[in-house]
């Protein structure tokens, strides 16, 4: 029987993608503490030995469907159409599963889901999928990576149930999967004529709004006591009018896979809180014996 041997909300901003010396120029000194979090991570991975990395990419936007990637390998050089005067001429060469996205769909379609796998090995890919790809060194230890998408006319509850399916599918098979859910929290940007707060631009003061700070900071305390219930009840009101990146897609999506409100995996952070361009980002990890 398969098993979910652990799972990570982990930042994927494009400027961790910026060379060390603009970073740090960046952090006033230091860099973000995202980089070396992701050497924490890459730790926590190396424990877990996963036989695959799922992905929820929460800038795979799809409609009609939770789509999974499905094609055997994907190679390409990625240029992003965001900021492509920086992110750009990213060669990325890794394995995907077929056999997990095609039994994501199967069980999504006994349970009457609307999960979907999708072989096409030229669809193009996001950077919240390669940016992680590359930070974690996935191709160098050759781990197939599975992304799934964030289907954008869904409400929060869709989210968990394609989690469901995926976390039942896991189970039914012989396969040891790691969960990153690829996306920030709040996510609301400041405005391109914005003056930061603090000389540091990771620093927390520079998130968009004091408010948004107090959220994320409440959320992350109760994902460390493990109350994704609380979290889930908190919903409606907070997190989904913060909003979270992708409406929280990507943490949905994990927590299905998990139990959804009945999970108790607590997090544990293996960053700081940081800024970027607004946002809210952390890197946290839920351990695999509570996962």
């Amino acid at each position: 029987m398969g098993h979910i041997v652990g799972a990570a909300l982990v930042s994927h901003h494009p400027g961790l993608m910026q060379c060390e010396e603009f970073r740090v120029l960046q952090g006033a000194g230091s860099d973000s503490d995202l980089i070396p979090g992701y050497a924490r991570l890459r730790e926590k991975i190396a424990a877990a030995q996963p036989d695959v990395v799922l992905v929820f990419d929460s800038h795979w936007f799809t409609t009609g469907y939770h789509l999974v990637d499905g094609a055997a390998r994907y190679q390409g050089n990625y240029i992003s159409d965001e900021m492509p005067w920086y992110l750009h001429g990213v060669p990325y060469d890794y394995r995907g599963h077929p056999e997990l996205a095609l039994a994501i769909e199967a069980v999504s379609r006994e349970q009457g889901g609307y999960n979907r796998a999708i072989n096409h090995p030229e669809l193009g890919k996001q950077y919240a999928t390669i940016n992680l790809v590359k930070h974690l060194r996935l191709e160098l230890i050759d781990t197939p990576v599975v992304t799934v998408s964030s289907c954008q006319n869904c409400d929060w509850t869709h989210f968990l149930k394609s989690g469901e399916a995926i976390g039942e599918a896991v189970r039914r098979s012989d396969l040891k999967v790691l969960l990153l859910a690829s996306g920030a929290l709040s996510h609301k940007f400041n405005p391109i004529d914005w003056t930061p707060n603090h000389p540091r631009i990771f620093h927390e003061s520079n998130v968009s709004r004091p408010e948004n700070i107090a959220s994320d900071k409440g959320a992350i305390a109760l994902m460390q006591q493990g109350r994704h219930d609380a979290v889930l009840e908190r919903w409606d009101d907070e997190y989904r009018k913060k909003p979270w990146e992708a409406f929280g897609a990507h943490y949905l999506q994990m927590l299905g896979a998990m139990g959804g409100a009945a999970c108790r995996a607590k997090g544990e952070p293996l960053s700081a809180y940081e800024n970027a361009r607004g946002t809210g980002n952390i890197h946290i990890w839920f351990d695999q014996e509570t996962a």
